[in-house]
């Protein structure tokens, strides 16, 4: 098994190779096309070369993922991933900004154990060994504290960035862009920059592991993260043909900042909105009030009579996370009177939205004030009915019989083109989130919440045939009660909405969005445990 004075013999052996090279020119010659599909130039391919060589010469047992040469496999446990030149256009320029990057693990991001980056213009080294911490030069390293009014970002600014890497530049108090992101990355995990925001316009122009493998462990080790932008903690396979956009932070308090604009002084302002129906409601409100102790707090003004404390009404609330107790059915209650961040604390049976078990509402609302979290962005629908639009949906319209036991003929139409004819006893239209929910009762598929789409379902057709369907989120759905007969639109099972026979309604996606806030748990992970092994 390899250590870090193996990787530090590497990287010696590159920069005395590529210090032999004797003008910029030569440094920046063409001479292959690399694994990775792009030009290698001749800095490159000495400085893998003098790699390569300095591991067979060693006999070091470790397998190589080169971004010139690809992979090469040499019977051993781990890979060394590597970079040879990381910022090869500062290096043919003389800009004394790039790096041998070097990185141990087997199979990801996830098991990377080493990391090693030596700048062989400044002689600065960085290393991590996981569970050891970071160091520089041999000093350990740690991220910084923010000030949210005053951030520094490394923004990647180049010819495939995104218009959002622009926006975020004119947001924050400062922003740099030095073209070569292992370094970046590392004036994070030392303290001197904020954060590195890195997205590209299409696919094949974002990050490779070889470039960001060392310093997603430098950075780890010393305290911050590297998200992608789902907000999941980035994991990349070791594979030059994968890529991916991400955010590294110091402090996950930066990572709101720059998706969701929000600040590190969130928390201060909290509302509770909690189902007083439900069993010892009064008992977990008090429990959620003594994990708030000093902050600012306010109550709905339903649960503030039962304790007689005074209360606000939810929609009156200007709070920045809304604690909601109860059931699903009370968080999307909750939703339709608040735009702020919502987090449930489940005091119901399934409480597949909510993310506090009412076992641990301490602990759930300690991680809450430490800004452990990440928001969860979900699509809302909205709908038009005859010219007055009715309350958003975050789970899903659905549109059924007036009367118990009686048909109805509805038409469906996509951007008003007719996509379906049929009879039933009703008719839903859900958002990926509500695809768990009622929708997933009548046998259409659960969706992944990343899935730009929303489900068209049929409730009891009187054909077999008749299927549920999946539409792209940008569509207008209009639905149409051909029969002279009436039914029920029920936004999110809150409210009923009456619907006369030969009317229409149009659903569209909102400009609103419902904002959940998340811990740990992906979405598979909470099917199985909700849904599965639940039911």
């Amino acid at each position: 098994m390899i250590g870090l004075e193996d990787l530090a013999g590497i990287a010696d052996a590159v920069r005395s190779a590529i210090g032999k090279i004797p003008d910029s020119r030569s440094r920046g010659e063409t001479v292959c096309m690399g694994a990775d599909g792009t030009p290698t130039s001749q800095i490159d391919k000495i400085a893998e070369n003098a790699a390569l060589m300095y591991i067979q010469l060693n006999s070091l047992p470790v397998n190589v993922l080169s971004e010139e040469i690809g992979y090469v496999d040499n019977g051993a446990d781990e890979v060394l991933v590597l970079d040879p030149i990381d910022g090869t256009s500062n290096a043919i320029a003389g800009v004394p900004y790039y790096t041998v990057s070097m990185a141990v693990g087997t199979s990801s991001l996830s098991d990377i154990r080493l990391a090693y980056l030596l700048n062989p213009a400044t002689g600065d080294v960085y290393s991590a060994e996981r569970g050891k911490g970071a160091f520089k030069n041999g000093k350990r390293m740690s991220v910084r504290h923010p000030d949210h009014n005053d951030l520094f970002m490394m923004i990647y600014l180049g010819n495939s960035s995104s218009p959002d890497s622009y926006d975020l530049a004119k947001k924050v108090k400062s922003s740099r862009s030095f073209g070569c992101a292992s370094l970046e990355m590392a004036l994070v995990a030392e303290g001197e920059a904020d954060g590195q925001f890195m997205k590209a316009e299409n696919y094949s122009r974002g990050v490779r592991v070889v470039d960001i493998a060392a310093s997603v462990l430098l950075l780890r080790e010393a305290g911050g993260e590297v998200f992608g932008m789902d907000g999941s903690p980035l994991d990349m396979p070791f594979d030059l043909s994968h890529r991916a956009n991400f955010i590294a932070v110091g402090e996950r308090s930066v990572y709101e900042r720059i998706v969701h604009g929000e600040s590190a002084e969130i928390g201060k302002r909290y509302g509770i909105y909690t189902n007083v129906n439900v069993r010892n409601a009064v008992e977990y409100t008090k429990q959620t009030l003594a994990a708030l102790e000093g902050q600012k707090v306010y109550l709905d003004k339903e649960i503030a009579e039962v304790m007689g404390v005074p209360g606000v009404p939810l929609e009156e609330m200007d709070v920045d996370v809304v604690i909601v107790i109860g059931g699903d059915g009370t968080l999307l209650r909750a939703l339709q009177h608040t735009d702020s961040l919502v987090v449930g604390i489940n005091g119901g049976s399934v409480g597949f939205l909510s993310e506090i078990d009412r076992d641990h509402i301490a602990e759930g609302i300690g991680r809450l004030l430490r800004a452990e979290y990440t928001v969860d962005q979900r699509p809302r629908l909205s709908c038009w009915y005859d010219g007055e639009e009715i309350p958003d949906a975050v789970n899903e319209v659905v549109i059924h019989t007036a009367s118990v036991a009686k048909i109805r003929h509805f038409r469906v139409y996509v951007d008003d083109i007719l996509a379906a004819d049929f009879r039933a006893d009703g008719i839903i239209v859900s958002t990926p989130t509500g695809s768990t929910c009622y929708a997933m009762s009548l046998g259409a598929p659960y969706m992944d919440p990343n899935v730009d789409a929303l489900l068209v379902v049929p409730m009891a057709p009187y054909k077999y045939t008749t299927r549920p369907f999946v539409v792209p989120a940008a569509s207008k759905i209009t639905i149409e009660n051909v029969m002279p007969k009436d039914c029920l639109i029920v936004p999110d099972g809150q409210s009923e909405e009456p619907m006369d026979g030969c009317t229409s309604l149009d659903i569209v996606a909102s400009t609103r969005k419902a904002r959940l806030i998340r811990f740990d748990r992906d979405f598979y992970s909470r099917v199985r445990e909700k849904l599965v092994n639940g039911a």
